[in-house]
């Protein structure tokens, strides 16, 4: 039931439309990182060209739809490094300008003022040398490929951001979803919202089974895990919702106290609201 990000700027963006809409949530940080195992080849924009050139085999087309692709990128990043632009505001384009402005800096093409990067005066682009990177999964012909091409692994040690919606009421959780969609993938949004949702009608269902009168808490536990599976039917068929064992249920009375909808008190639970 979390949403897991290593971009920065979608974190904030993120948690910033929560935080608009009134839904509960936690971030829990830690160490993360994105791996490359491919090849590489060095050399001016020219020199990469000719040598994929060279390639016989079925990846040669792939390779050089890649390259085109990359040569794209530089000469997008170089028309915002003319003038200068804030490096917040380039890597924003996506985690391959990283890369590009990685490079040029390597190849002391770029200047850093005041957090903006900008091109260097009568810099030739022809002459600089860059690394045109490609997975390992591409290469068929080994033998033609490794005489011109370098195998790597690139390893990018960055924090992580676990992002967990706290709600229990579907309203919210529908917004927070409406939300997430809009910086993860459908899979991804559809996954952590039956979850959600499962855990919203579950609690809602102890609301209704609560009532006005105090419940033993062992004995409400043990009825509803015996109750499980519920079957939810839906527009699109029948919703299975499974607790599996007491800890997912306490941590769903555990949430409904912290909201004030119930009171638990010498292992005895009642509703509030």
């Amino acid at each position: 039931m979390r949403l897991l990000t290593k971009n920065e700027v979608v974190k904030e963006a993120f948690l910033n439309e929560l935080k608009r809409e009134g839904i509960r949530f936690a971030v829990m940080e830690r160490l993360g990182y994105e791996a490359f195992i491919g090849y590489m080849i060095e050399g001016t924009l020219e020199e990469i060209n000719n040598a994929i050139s060279s390639f016989e085999g079925e990846e040669k087309e792939i390779l050089l739809e890649g390259f085109l692709t990359f040569k794209e990128q530089i000469n997008h990043a170089l028309e915002h490094l003319k003038e200068g632009e804030e490096i917040e505001h380039l890597l924003q384009e996506g985690y391959w300008m990283g890369d590009v402005l990685d490079q040029l800096f390597k190849n002391d093409a770029v200047v850093i003022e005041e957090n903006k990067a900008r091109l260097k005066e009568n810099v030739d682009i022809t002459k600089l040398k860059f690394q045109f990177r490609f997975p390992y999964q591409i290469a068929k012909n080994l033998e033609k490929i490794e005489k011109i091409a370098k195998q790597f692994a690139f390893v990018d040690l960055l924090p992580e951001y676990e992002i967990e919606i706290r709600e229990l009421e579907i309203e919210k959780i529908n917004r927070a979803m409406h939300i997430a969609a809009k910086y993860f993938e459908e899979e991804t949004v559809m996954d952590v919202y039956f979850a959600l949702i499962s855990r919203g009608i579950v609690a809602s269902e102890i609301l209704n089974a609560l009532g006005n009168e105090k419940v033993s808490k062992e004995d409400l536990t043990m009825a509803f895990l015996k109750a499980m599976p519920m079957e939810i039917p839906t527009e699109k068929g029948t919703m299975i919702i499974n607790v599996m064992n007491g800890k997912a249920f306490e941590e769903i009375l555990r949430m409904l106290e912290k909201e004030g909808r119930i009171d638990i008190k010498g292992r005895k639970v009642r509703r509030l609201r």
